[in-house]
Protein backbone atom coordinates (compact mmCIF):
# COMPACT_ATOMS: atom_id res chain seq x y z
CA UNK A 1 0.00 0.00 0.00
CA UNK A 2 1.25 3.50 -0.79
CA UNK A 3 1.88 5.37 2.43
CA UNK A 4 0.16 8.69 3.06
CA UNK A 5 3.41 9.81 4.68
CA UNK A 6 5.66 8.86 1.76
CA UNK A 7 4.73 11.48 -0.79
CA UNK A 8 7.63 11.16 -3.19
CA UNK A 9 6.85 7.62 -4.28
CA UNK A 10 4.13 8.35 -6.82
CA UNK A 11 2.25 10.96 -8.82
CA UNK A 12 -0.94 12.76 -7.82
CA UNK A 13 -3.06 10.49 -10.00
CA UNK A 14 -1.60 7.31 -8.51
CA UNK A 15 -1.87 8.51 -4.93
CA UNK A 16 -5.51 9.53 -5.48
CA UNK A 17 -6.33 5.92 -6.36
CA UNK A 18 -4.03 3.92 -4.10
CA UNK A 19 -3.10 5.79 -0.89
CA UNK A 20 -5.03 4.25 2.05
CA UNK A 21 -6.87 1.93 -0.35
CA UNK A 22 -4.86 -1.28 0.03
CA UNK A 23 -7.21 -4.30 -0.33
CA UNK A 24 -5.13 -6.13 2.31
CA UNK A 25 -6.67 -3.99 5.06
CA UNK A 26 -10.04 -5.70 4.57
CA UNK A 27 -10.83 -9.32 5.29
CA UNK A 28 -12.71 -9.43 1.99
CA UNK A 29 -9.69 -7.96 0.09
CA UNK A 30 -12.05 -5.40 -1.49
CA UNK A 31 -10.31 -3.10 -3.96
CA UNK A 32 -12.67 -0.24 -3.04
CA UNK A 33 -12.85 1.05 0.57
CA UNK A 34 -15.76 -0.48 2.42
CA UNK A 35 -18.68 1.61 3.63
CA UNK A 36 -18.63 1.02 7.37
CA UNK A 37 -22.03 2.11 8.69
CA UNK A 38 -21.46 0.82 12.22
CA UNK A 39 -21.75 3.39 15.00
CA UNK A 40 -19.91 1.22 17.54
CA UNK A 41 -17.03 -1.26 17.38
CA UNK A 42 -16.27 -4.28 19.56
CA UNK A 43 -13.58 -3.86 22.22
CA UNK A 44 -10.67 -6.28 21.99
CA UNK A 45 -10.32 -6.23 25.78
CA UNK A 46 -11.62 -4.08 28.64
CA UNK A 47 -10.55 -0.52 27.82
CA UNK A 48 -8.97 -1.50 24.50
CA UNK A 49 -10.18 -1.39 20.90
CA UNK A 50 -8.75 -2.23 17.48
CA UNK A 51 -8.54 1.37 16.26
CA UNK A 52 -12.19 2.37 16.33
CA UNK A 53 -14.59 2.68 19.22
CA UNK A 54 -17.48 5.00 18.34
CA UNK A 55 -18.07 6.34 14.84
CA UNK A 56 -18.15 10.00 15.80
CA UNK A 57 -14.51 9.65 16.80
CA UNK A 58 -13.55 7.76 13.66
CA UNK A 59 -14.53 4.95 11.34
CA UNK A 60 -12.70 3.00 8.62
CA UNK A 61 -14.41 4.70 5.68
CA UNK A 62 -13.68 8.19 6.93
CA UNK A 63 -10.11 7.30 7.83
CA UNK A 64 -9.39 6.08 4.29
CA UNK A 65 -10.77 9.26 2.75
CA UNK A 66 -8.94 11.54 5.20
CA UNK A 67 -5.63 9.79 4.53
CA UNK A 68 -5.99 9.98 0.75
CA UNK A 69 -6.93 13.66 0.88
CA UNK A 70 -4.00 14.48 3.17
CA UNK A 71 -1.56 12.84 0.77
CA UNK A 72 -2.89 14.89 -2.15
CA UNK A 73 -2.37 18.09 -0.16
CA UNK A 74 1.19 17.01 0.69
CA UNK A 75 0.00 16.78 4.29
CA UNK A 76 0.37 14.33 7.13
CA UNK A 77 -3.13 14.53 8.60
CA UNK A 78 -6.60 15.00 7.14
CA UNK A 79 -9.63 15.79 9.30
CA UNK A 80 -13.08 15.69 7.68
CA UNK A 81 -16.11 17.71 8.75
CA UNK A 82 -19.82 17.67 7.98
CA UNK A 83 -19.48 20.88 5.93
CA UNK A 84 -16.92 23.40 4.77
CA UNK A 85 -18.10 26.02 7.24
CA UNK A 86 -17.91 23.34 9.95
CA UNK A 87 -14.22 23.00 9.13
CA UNK A 88 -13.79 26.79 9.17
CA UNK A 89 -15.47 27.15 12.56
CA UNK A 90 -13.52 24.28 14.11
CA UNK A 91 -10.18 25.65 12.90
CA UNK A 92 -11.14 29.08 14.27
CA UNK A 93 -11.67 27.43 17.65
CA UNK A 94 -7.91 27.01 17.82
CA UNK A 95 -8.06 30.66 18.93
CA UNK A 96 -9.01 31.80 22.42
CA UNK A 97 -10.86 34.81 23.79
CA UNK A 98 -8.63 37.85 23.40
CA UNK A 99 -6.77 36.51 20.37
CA UNK A 100 -6.48 38.38 17.09
CA UNK A 101 -7.24 37.15 13.55
CA UNK A 102 -5.95 38.81 10.38
CA UNK A 103 -7.76 38.03 7.15
CA UNK A 104 -8.62 39.45 3.75
CA UNK A 105 -11.59 41.56 2.74
CA UNK A 106 -12.73 39.41 -0.19
CA UNK A 107 -13.69 36.05 1.29
CA UNK A 108 -16.42 33.49 0.87
CA UNK A 109 -19.48 35.21 2.29
CA UNK A 110 -20.06 32.49 4.89
CA UNK A 111 -16.55 33.02 6.25
CA UNK A 112 -17.01 36.81 6.28
CA UNK A 113 -20.23 36.44 8.25
CA UNK A 114 -18.55 34.16 10.79
CA UNK A 115 -15.51 36.41 11.15
CA UNK A 116 -17.46 39.67 11.25
CA UNK A 117 -20.62 38.79 13.11
CA UNK A 118 -19.76 35.90 15.44
CA UNK A 119 -16.07 35.71 16.34
CA UNK A 120 -15.91 39.24 17.81
CA UNK A 121 -19.25 39.20 19.65
CA UNK A 122 -19.56 35.59 20.78
CA UNK A 123 -15.91 34.54 21.11
CA UNK A 124 -14.12 37.77 22.00
CA UNK A 125 -11.74 37.44 19.03
CA UNK A 126 -10.71 40.66 17.30
CA UNK A 127 -10.64 40.47 13.50
CA UNK A 128 -8.71 42.73 11.13
CA UNK A 129 -9.67 42.75 7.44
CA UNK A 130 -6.93 43.73 4.97
CA UNK A 131 -6.23 43.69 1.24
CA UNK A 132 -3.80 40.78 1.28
CA UNK A 133 -3.33 40.99 -2.49
CA UNK A 134 -1.43 44.26 -2.06
CA UNK A 135 2.24 43.73 -2.90
CA UNK A 136 3.14 46.45 -0.39
CA UNK A 137 3.24 44.43 2.84
CA UNK A 138 3.44 47.46 5.14
CA UNK A 139 -0.22 47.17 6.16
CA UNK A 140 0.10 43.45 6.86
CA UNK A 141 3.22 43.89 8.98
CA UNK A 142 1.62 46.78 10.89
CA UNK A 143 -1.48 44.69 11.64
CA UNK A 144 0.41 41.94 13.46
CA UNK A 145 0.28 42.13 17.26
CA UNK A 146 1.45 40.08 20.23
CA UNK A 147 -2.06 38.56 20.38
CA UNK A 148 -2.25 37.74 16.66
CA UNK A 149 -2.96 34.00 16.60
CA UNK A 150 -4.08 33.32 13.04
CA UNK A 151 -3.92 34.62 9.47
CA UNK A 152 -6.68 33.38 7.17
CA UNK A 153 -6.13 33.36 3.39
CA UNK A 154 -8.41 32.40 0.52
CA UNK A 155 -6.74 32.25 -2.89
CA UNK A 156 -7.83 32.55 -5.64
CA UNK A 157 -10.34 34.93 -4.09
CA UNK A 158 -14.08 34.63 -4.42
CA UNK A 159 -15.50 35.78 -6.78
CA UNK A 160 -13.07 37.88 -8.85
CA UNK A 161 -10.04 35.61 -8.62
CA UNK A 162 -7.32 37.77 -7.15
CA UNK A 163 -4.20 35.87 -6.04
CA UNK A 164 -2.56 36.12 -2.62
CA UNK A 165 1.12 35.28 -2.25
CA UNK A 166 0.92 32.44 0.29
CA UNK A 167 4.67 32.05 0.71
CA UNK A 168 5.28 35.74 1.42
CA UNK A 169 2.37 36.08 3.85
CA UNK A 170 3.45 32.93 5.71
CA UNK A 171 7.04 34.16 5.95
CA UNK A 172 5.95 37.54 7.36
CA UNK A 173 3.62 35.85 9.85
CA UNK A 174 6.15 33.32 11.10
CA UNK A 175 8.92 35.91 11.29
CA UNK A 176 6.68 37.95 13.58
CA UNK A 177 5.75 34.89 15.65
CA UNK A 178 6.43 31.26 14.69
CA UNK A 179 3.26 30.25 16.53
CA UNK A 180 0.92 32.22 14.27
CA UNK A 181 -1.28 29.73 12.44
CA UNK A 182 -1.47 30.47 8.71
CA UNK A 183 -4.64 28.95 7.25
CA UNK A 184 -5.39 28.76 3.52
CA UNK A 185 -8.81 28.00 2.09
CA UNK A 186 -7.84 26.00 -0.99
CA UNK A 187 -11.36 25.28 -2.24
CA UNK A 188 -11.10 27.22 -5.52
CA UNK A 189 -7.79 25.64 -6.57
CA UNK A 190 -8.19 22.10 -5.20
CA UNK A 191 -5.15 20.00 -4.20
CA UNK A 192 -4.52 19.31 -7.87
CA UNK A 193 -3.60 22.91 -8.66
CA UNK A 194 -2.21 24.23 -5.37
CA UNK A 195 -0.57 22.83 -2.22
CA UNK A 196 -0.41 25.62 0.39
CA UNK A 197 1.39 23.48 2.98
CA UNK A 198 4.35 23.41 0.60
CA UNK A 199 4.31 27.21 0.56
CA UNK A 200 4.46 27.68 4.33
CA UNK A 201 0.83 27.37 5.42
CA UNK A 202 0.10 25.52 8.66
CA UNK A 203 -3.44 24.39 7.86
CA UNK A 204 -5.37 23.97 4.62
CA UNK A 205 -9.17 23.96 4.63
CA UNK A 206 -11.60 22.88 1.95
CA UNK A 207 -15.22 22.82 1.15
CA UNK A 208 -15.10 19.30 -0.23
CA UNK A 209 -18.60 19.94 -1.58
CA UNK A 210 -16.98 21.75 -4.49
CA UNK A 211 -14.19 20.41 -6.73
CA UNK A 212 -13.02 17.55 -4.53
CA UNK A 213 -16.37 15.75 -4.47
CA UNK A 214 -17.15 17.30 -7.82
CA UNK A 215 -20.63 15.94 -8.44
CA UNK A 216 -22.82 18.33 -6.40
CA UNK A 217 -24.12 15.53 -4.21
CA UNK A 218 -22.07 15.84 -0.99
CA UNK A 219 -21.82 18.47 1.75
CA UNK A 220 -18.44 18.11 3.49
CA UNK A 221 -15.36 20.04 4.60
CA UNK A 222 -11.83 19.21 5.65
CA UNK A 223 -8.69 20.51 7.33
CA UNK A 224 -5.21 19.21 6.49
CA UNK A 225 -1.98 19.84 8.40
CA UNK A 226 1.53 18.53 8.94
CA UNK A 227 1.62 19.64 12.58
CA UNK A 228 1.19 16.94 15.21
CA UNK A 229 0.02 19.58 17.70
CA UNK A 230 -2.54 21.18 15.41
CA UNK A 231 -3.78 17.79 14.27
CA UNK A 232 -4.43 16.74 17.86
CA UNK A 233 -6.32 19.95 18.62
CA UNK A 234 -8.38 19.96 15.41
CA UNK A 235 -9.19 16.26 15.78
CA UNK A 236 -10.49 16.90 19.29
CA UNK A 237 -12.61 19.80 18.03
CA UNK A 238 -13.99 17.62 15.24
CA UNK A 239 -15.10 15.06 17.80
CA UNK A 240 -16.26 17.50 20.49
CA UNK A 241 -18.26 19.63 18.06
CA UNK A 242 -19.78 16.53 16.48
CA UNK A 243 -19.41 18.00 12.98
CA UNK A 244 -18.49 14.70 11.35
CA UNK A 245 -19.54 13.48 7.90
CA UNK A 246 -21.44 10.26 7.35
CA UNK A 247 -19.55 7.14 6.24
CA UNK A 248 -21.51 7.06 2.99
CA UNK A 249 -20.57 10.65 2.15
CA UNK A 250 -16.94 9.78 2.92
CA UNK A 251 -17.20 6.88 0.49
CA UNK A 252 -18.54 9.24 -2.19
CA UNK A 253 -15.62 11.63 -1.68
CA UNK A 254 -13.13 8.74 -1.76
CA UNK A 255 -14.60 7.69 -5.08
CA UNK A 256 -14.45 11.27 -6.38
CA UNK A 257 -10.78 11.64 -5.43
CA UNK A 258 -9.95 8.89 -7.91
CA UNK A 259 -11.03 11.09 -10.83
CA UNK A 260 -10.01 14.48 -9.42
CA UNK A 261 -6.98 14.87 -11.70
CA UNK A 262 -8.99 14.10 -14.83
CA UNK A 263 -11.81 16.42 -13.84
CA UNK A 264 -9.58 19.33 -12.85
CA UNK A 265 -7.62 19.16 -16.09
CA UNK A 266 -10.88 19.37 -18.04
CA UNK A 267 -12.26 22.16 -15.83
CA UNK A 268 -9.09 24.16 -16.50
CA UNK A 269 -8.95 23.66 -20.26
CA UNK A 270 -12.63 24.53 -20.62
CA UNK A 271 -12.31 27.59 -18.37
CA UNK A 272 -9.35 28.94 -20.32
CA UNK A 273 -11.25 28.56 -23.59
CA UNK A 274 -14.32 30.28 -22.11
CA UNK A 275 -12.20 33.12 -20.71
CA UNK A 276 -10.48 33.72 -24.05
CA UNK A 277 -13.82 33.71 -25.84
CA UNK A 278 -15.38 36.20 -23.43
CA UNK A 279 -12.44 38.57 -23.90
CA UNK A 280 -13.43 39.10 -27.52
CA UNK A 281 -17.16 39.69 -27.06
CA UNK A 282 -18.44 43.28 -27.43
CA UNK A 283 -20.89 42.92 -24.52
CA UNK A 284 -18.15 41.85 -22.10
CA UNK A 285 -16.12 44.67 -20.55
CA UNK A 286 -13.75 42.70 -18.29
CA UNK A 287 -12.62 39.11 -17.76
CA UNK A 288 -10.68 37.68 -14.82
CA UNK A 289 -9.00 34.30 -15.07
CA UNK A 290 -5.54 33.66 -13.55
CA UNK A 291 -4.54 31.65 -16.61
CA UNK A 292 -4.86 34.67 -18.90
CA UNK A 293 -1.59 36.56 -19.47
CA UNK A 294 -3.45 39.85 -18.91
CA UNK A 295 -4.49 38.86 -15.37
CA UNK A 296 -2.67 41.32 -13.05
CA UNK A 297 -1.22 38.45 -11.01
CA UNK A 298 -0.70 35.90 -13.75
CA UNK A 299 3.00 35.57 -12.95
CA UNK A 300 2.32 34.98 -9.24
CA UNK A 301 -0.39 32.45 -10.06
CA UNK A 302 2.00 30.65 -12.41
CA UNK A 303 4.62 30.39 -9.66
CA UNK A 304 2.25 29.42 -6.88
CA UNK A 305 -0.18 27.15 -8.68
CA UNK A 306 0.20 24.14 -10.98
CA UNK A 307 -2.81 25.28 -13.03
CA UNK A 308 -5.63 27.80 -12.86
CA UNK A 309 -8.79 25.80 -12.05
CA UNK A 310 -12.26 26.25 -13.52
CA UNK A 311 -13.73 29.57 -12.35
CA UNK A 312 -14.02 32.57 -14.66
CA UNK A 313 -15.27 36.02 -13.64
CA UNK A 314 -16.51 38.58 -16.15
CA UNK A 315 -18.42 41.85 -16.28
CA UNK A 316 -21.31 42.57 -18.60
CA UNK A 317 -21.68 46.01 -20.08
CA UNK A 318 -24.93 47.44 -18.70
CA UNK A 319 -25.03 44.47 -16.31
CA UNK A 320 -26.15 46.73 -13.47
CA UNK A 321 -29.47 47.02 -15.30
CA UNK A 322 -31.65 44.34 -13.71
CA UNK A 323 -33.44 43.59 -16.99
CA UNK A 324 -30.12 43.05 -18.77
CA UNK A 325 -28.81 40.81 -16.01
CA UNK A 326 -32.04 38.83 -15.79
CA UNK A 327 -32.14 38.32 -19.56
CA UNK A 328 -28.58 37.04 -19.59
CA UNK A 329 -29.05 34.61 -16.71
CA UNK A 330 -32.34 33.24 -18.05
CA UNK A 331 -31.11 32.43 -21.55
CA UNK A 332 -28.71 29.60 -20.81
CA UNK A 333 -29.55 26.05 -21.83
CA UNK A 334 -26.46 24.25 -20.48
CA UNK A 335 -25.15 26.56 -17.74
CA UNK A 336 -27.45 26.45 -14.72
CA UNK A 337 -28.13 29.62 -12.75
CA UNK A 338 -27.05 28.47 -9.28
CA UNK A 339 -24.72 29.66 -6.53
CA UNK A 340 -22.33 26.75 -5.98
CA UNK A 341 -19.24 25.77 -7.95
CA UNK A 342 -16.84 22.96 -8.73
CA UNK A 343 -19.27 20.33 -10.00
CA UNK A 344 -19.03 18.54 -13.33
CA UNK A 345 -21.94 20.66 -14.54
CA UNK A 346 -21.46 24.31 -15.53
CA UNK A 347 -23.03 27.00 -13.35
CA UNK A 348 -23.44 30.75 -13.74
CA UNK A 349 -24.26 33.26 -11.01
CA UNK A 350 -24.29 36.93 -10.11
CA UNK A 351 -22.21 37.49 -6.95
CA UNK A 352 -23.51 41.04 -6.59
CA UNK A 353 -27.08 39.76 -6.65
CA UNK A 354 -26.24 37.10 -4.07
CA UNK A 355 -24.67 39.66 -1.75
CA UNK A 356 -27.79 41.83 -1.89
CA UNK A 357 -29.53 39.16 0.15
CA UNK A 358 -26.66 38.98 2.65
CA UNK A 359 -25.63 41.42 5.37
CA UNK A 360 -21.92 41.14 4.51
CA UNK A 361 -19.97 42.62 3.00
CA UNK A 362 -21.76 45.98 2.92
CA UNK A 363 -22.38 47.45 -0.53
CA UNK A 364 -19.71 50.15 -0.23
CA UNK A 365 -17.09 47.57 0.72
CA UNK A 366 -17.96 45.11 -2.04
CA UNK A 367 -17.81 47.92 -4.59
CA UNK A 368 -14.33 48.81 -3.34
CA UNK A 369 -13.41 45.16 -3.85
CA UNK A 370 -14.66 45.30 -7.44
CA UNK A 371 -17.73 43.12 -6.79
CA UNK A 372 -20.37 45.25 -8.49
CA UNK A 373 -23.66 44.22 -10.06
CA UNK A 374 -22.01 43.65 -13.43
CA UNK A 375 -19.85 40.75 -12.21
CA UNK A 376 -20.78 37.29 -13.47
CA UNK A 377 -19.13 34.14 -12.09
CA UNK A 378 -18.87 31.08 -14.29
CA UNK A 379 -18.12 27.70 -12.75
CA UNK A 380 -17.04 25.98 -15.93
CA UNK A 381 -17.85 22.28 -15.96
CA UNK A 382 -16.53 19.40 -17.99
CA UNK A 383 -19.07 19.37 -20.82
CA UNK A 384 -18.05 19.90 -24.45
CA UNK A 385 -16.32 23.27 -24.55
CA UNK A 386 -17.88 24.01 -27.95
CA UNK A 387 -21.34 23.50 -26.46
CA UNK A 388 -20.49 25.77 -23.52
CA UNK A 389 -19.25 28.57 -25.76
CA UNK A 390 -22.34 28.30 -27.97
CA UNK A 391 -24.50 28.48 -24.84
CA UNK A 392 -22.73 31.63 -23.65
CA UNK A 393 -23.04 33.21 -27.09
CA UNK A 394 -26.78 32.50 -27.16
CA UNK A 395 -27.27 34.17 -23.77
CA UNK A 396 -25.17 37.15 -24.84
CA UNK A 397 -27.09 37.45 -28.11
CA UNK A 398 -30.42 37.48 -26.26
CA UNK A 399 -29.03 40.19 -24.01
CA UNK A 400 -27.86 42.28 -26.97
CA UNK A 401 -31.33 42.08 -28.50
CA UNK A 402 -32.82 43.50 -25.29
CA UNK A 403 -30.32 46.36 -25.33
CA UNK A 404 -31.14 47.17 -28.95
CA UNK A 405 -34.88 47.48 -28.30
Amino acid sequence: MLSANNKQDSSFETKAIHVANDPEQWKSKAVVPLISLATVFKHTAPGHHAGFEYSRGGNPTRQCMESTLASLEQGKYGIAFASGIGAVLSVCQLMNTGDHLVTQKDLYFGSIHLFQEHLPTKCGIEVTFLDLTNEDRTELKASLRPKTKMIWIETPTNPILKIIDIKTVAEIAHEHNPDIIVVVDNTFASPYFQNPLQLGADVVVHSLSKYVSGHSDVIMGAAITNSDKLHKEIRELQNDNGVVPSPFDCYLVSRSLRTLALRMAKHESNALAVAKHLLNHPLVSWVSYPGLPNHPQHDLASRQMYGFSGIVAAKLKHGSDEKVLETFLKNFKIFTHATSLGGVESLVSSPGLMIKFSSVPEKEERLRLGIDDEVIRFSVGIESVDDLIQDIDAALQATLEVLEQ
